[in-house]
């Protein structure tokens, strides 16, 4: 017996010890960023600042993918309806005057019920290709920017009447490209600020941030996380203990759906410009690697993963520009390497995790 368990044990510690186990993409990460930091010539006082901007930001956006990875269905592109259901509900508010922090309340509230439908509807469809989830996300994604696009491109003017008609285009049909968001600007950054030395910390807004993270985090001890996990590991076993697999699947994409959502209405009231036919593309790509530069893999990720990542993919990102300029004498170089960044983590991550993948 004694002897079993020693074995046990040793085997254990050789799983722990185990190199494999080791995901070596936030340290290219974390190598890639000391190297971009080095030739940028930043401060450190300017890139704290703008690394905790961007975890407020973008912070709740990574949250969301969280589930529909637990619930094995990969890394959910359809994040992009979840903001989409955001910026239509805060068009509609500036459309009917809806203003400061009520206004807000109430668009986040709309938006929220217009994610929870919408997440049903993507839950209901992946139920139908059972492990091709990733590929059918991404094309829900552009079905639904083609619809939306639609709408305020050539519906808002026509069979919708606007009432604001600062938002419309001169021809009186189509919404501008550009929406100011003043009424809603900061609304929440500002609520509490503390100044340390150089360092702007938005107080409430970390707090905001850090409870979705322990509200993710206590969610997968719940039950209903128990089901999750247990569908996402093996769907017959889950199966065969009763669970009703396509109802904890549909549970997740609405959850992440209506978090993704309530992410983008707090990055564009950080932003305070709404890019109305832009501004929620890439969000499920950038969203993706920051998680995964984080050390996730489209199989398993936890809130240690998400809130790692965003700290060294931004981080990333804020340096390369200026690196870019310094080493080659074009800021473009440092754009460009941006977009690499983001699409070379998936890559990377998909490579070197291409034995979890089923």
């Amino acid at each position: 017996m004694n002897k079993n368990i020693i074995t046990k044990h040793y085997t254990n510690n050789k799983e722990i010890l185990n190199l494999e186990n080791i995901n070596p993409v936030p340290f290219i990460f974390l190598l890639l960023f000391t190297v971009g930091m080095f030739f940028s010539e930043m401060s450190l006082s300017f890139v704290i600042n703008e690394v905790i901007t961007r975890f407020i930001r973008d912070g709740i956006l990574v949250l969301s993918l969280l589930l529909p990875i637990t619930a094995g269905m990969g890394l959910n592109f359809a994040i992009t309806v979840g903001a989409l259901s955001a910026q239509i509900v805060l068009i509609l508010a500036i459309d009917l005057n809806f203003y400061g922090i009520t206004g807000f309340i109430i668009a986040c509230f709309f938006a929220v019920v217009l994610s929870v439908i919408l997440g049903y509807a993507i839950g209901y469809i992946l139920n139908k290709v059972k492990g091709k989830e990733m590929i059918t996300t991404i094309i829900i994604g552009f079905l639904a920017n083609g619809v939306y696009q639609l709408i305020f491109l050539a519906g808002y003017g026509t069979f919708i009447k606007p009432r604001n008609t600062e938002i419309i285009l001169s021809r009186g049909v189509g919404v501008r490209n550009m929406v100011d968001l003043a009424p809603y600007r900061n609304i929440l950054d500002n609520i509490w600020k503390i100044n340390v030395g150089d360092i702007i910390i938005p107080v409430f807004m970390l707090i905001v941030v850090l409870s979705f993270c322990i509200i993710s985090a206590y969610l997968m001890n719940t039950r209903l996380g128990q089901k999750i996990r247990v569908t996402g590991e093996d769907m017959q076993k889950a199966e065969s203990l009763g669970i009703n697999i396509n109802s904890v699947r549909i549970n997740a994409m609405i959850i992440s759906t209506v978090i993704a959502s309530i992410g983008q209405m707090i990055y564009l009231q950080n932003i305070g410009m709404l890019n109305v036919y832009t501004a929620h593309l890439n969000s499920d790509i950038f969203s993706g690697a920051a998680l995964l530069a984080g050390g996730a893999t489209i199989r398993k990720a936890k809130v240690r993963h998400a809130v790692l990542g965003i700290f060294l993919f931004h981080s990333l990102f804020i340096v390369s520009p200026q690196a870019g300029q310094n080493i080659f004498g074009n800021a473009a170089m440092g754009e460009y390497f941006r977009s690499f960044v983001a699409y070379g983590t998936l890559v990377i991550a998909l490579i070197l995790n291409k034995n979890k993948l089923y």
